[in-house]
């Protein structure tokens, strides 16, 4: 088994939360290395490009949550062998990473900047990005994503929406997923309950 060591800010959800949460459905022994945010400026310093998360794999160092994410889902079998399945998977996670890459930069922003910018998308690309994700799921049976089980797709698209639902984004109403995409509310009730996520997140109390 390789040794591996994932480094990410300590925090809930985040682009290293389906990496983690694969690991731990697949029974996959890694190095959670979390840090804090002021700790990140050393931290980058020893990064490929300045950005976590990271995946150390015996030593080696990779970069790329997707990459990351996908490698966590081939060891902890979540991740489907079939190519074309392979590929429902990867059109998901990229979907749900394109998503986060548009929220990103208002991050940086705080007040009325940070206000307009989210707004912006609420009534923009988010229903757009959350309606396709739930005709994806419908027409795939309405329960997963991909391969008709539980995949790195249906993870990344959990976090995702738990973190839309949270409450914890300012200026993004809670009831966004629901109003927009109540499928997606269901798949992500369905992904809660099940019982290697429910123990990971009474583990970890987020």
């Amino acid at each position: 088994m390789s040794q591996l060591k994932l480094t990410y800010f300590d925090f809930h959800g985040g682009r290293a939360e389906p990496a983690r949460l694969a690991f731990h459905i697949g029974g996959v022994p890694f190095e959670d290395y979390r840090f804090s945010f002021p700790e990140f400026e050393e931290v980058r310093k020893t990064t490929p490009l300045s950005q976590v998360p990271t995946l150390h794999v015996d030593g080696v160092q990779v970069t790329q949550c997707d990459a990351i994410i996908r490698y966590a889902g081939k060891l902890a079998n979540l991740y489907p062998s079939d190519p074309f399945q392979a590929l429902l998977c990867d059109e998901v996670m990229c979907v749900v990473e394109e998503a986060s890459v548009k929220l990103g930069p208002s991050f940086r922003m705080t007040g009325e900047e940070q206000k307009q910018a989210r707004l912006a998308l609420v009534n923009g690309s988010m229903p757009v990005y959350l309606r396709w994700l739930e005709k994806q799921l419908l027409a795939h049976g309405g329960e997963y994503f991909a391969d008709h089980r539980l995949t790195v797709a249906d993870i990344k698209v959990f976090i995702d929406v738990r973190g839309l639902n949270s409450g914890r984004l300012d200026h993004v109403p809670r009831d966004l997923v629901e109003q927009v995409a109540p499928a997606l509310n269901a798949h992500m009730q369905r992904i809660a309950a099940t019982p290697a996520v429910a123990a990971y997140y009474a583990k970890f109390g987020m």
